[in-house]
């Protein structure tokens, strides 16, 4: 498995930086699982530097984003050929940093979302994914990993573009159970409308919505559950974006993408339906185990 690799300024400045607190984490995971990082410059330095992955043959040093490193990974998340394919990227984002707002960073994300691979923003997210890896590899359980599956006490929101809202009700079909673990469920508009349906359909309490409701994506739900992001009051996202039209309320969107960010170690983010479904999968396998 090969995983791109950056980081801003913020997230690998000192030893207590977002991406150390991951690596803190998951060091072992990698190991295990044998992921062999492309880091972009300044990211692998800082990596070295830190002493962190010492002597893992899998940490490759990719160019500094200036002189296009990021901008390769965006390349190799699209393919370019069988040595130079990416199954997907980690760029632990600092919102207020004006370079993860730059071309190559919004185009890591989309192709991301576009091939279905996973687009990992924060340290939550980055945690969480290698406990999805290790248990599709039939790993033990990592006790550490333990506060990302407690969903009885977290929050889920459920949010899709018109295109993606067909794929969201298969997702949510077919992982009822899994989603259904979490204390509570929001979602926008007429996505939570139809979520609710389906949950009656399959014999939830007619009395009782399976989801709250906020408002439509476009009216401003997206920023009302950012704020919930914000307050701690979510820990999980699942958005399915459709990254092939133009949206209305685009500023909407990423505000929620930089509430996320905001709150790293605290708010997992998924934004593909593959992705989605590995990590369902995985909530169900190691739940039954």
């Amino acid at each position: 498995m090969r995983i791109g690799l950056a980081a801003n300024r913020l997230h690998h400045h000192d030893a207590r930086a977002a991406l150390f607190r991951w690596l803190r984490a998951s060091e072992p995971g990698l190991r295990e699982l044998g992921v062999t990082l492309c880091a972009v410059g300044r990211t692998h330095d800082a990596i070295q530097r830190n002493g962190f992955l010492a002597g893992y043959d899998g940490l490759q040093r990719y160019p500094y984003g200036r002189d296009g490193g990021l901008m390769k990974l965006v390349a190799e998340v699209v393919g370019m050929g069988a040595e130079r394919t990416l199954d997907g990227a980690v760029y632990l984002m600092d919102p207020v940093d004006p370079s993860s707002v730059f071309p190559e960073a919004t185009a890591l994300k989309r192709q991301c979302v576009i091939h279905g691979k996973p687009f990992i923003s924060t340290v939550a997210t980055a945690r969480d994914w290698i406990e999805v890896e290790r248990i599709h590899a039939g790993l033990a359980a990592d006790t550490g990993a333990n506060d990302l599956h407690a969903f009885e006490g977290q929050t889920l929101a459920l949010i899709a573009h018109d295109a993606m809202k067909p794929a969201m009700l298969a997702f949510a079909d077919e992982h009822f159970d899994v989603l259904a673990r979490f204390g509570e469920r929001v979602a926008t508009g007429t996505t939570g409308q139809r979520l609710n349906e389906l949950a009656w359909s399959r014999g939830w309490p007619a009395d009782a919505a399976w989801v709250t409701r906020y408002q439509s994506g476009p009216m401003g739900g997206d920023a009302q559950i950012a704020d919930r992001v914000l307050e701690g009051r979510c820990q999980r996202a699942i958005f399915f974006e459709d990254p092939h039209v133009a949206r209305q309320h685009e500023a909407d969107i990423q505000l929620l993408e930089r509430a996320v960010t905001t709150v790293t170690d605290q708010a997992v983010c998924i934004t593909a339906p593959r992705v989605a479904a590995r990590w369902a999968e995985a909530a169900a396998l190691r739940a039954g185990r």
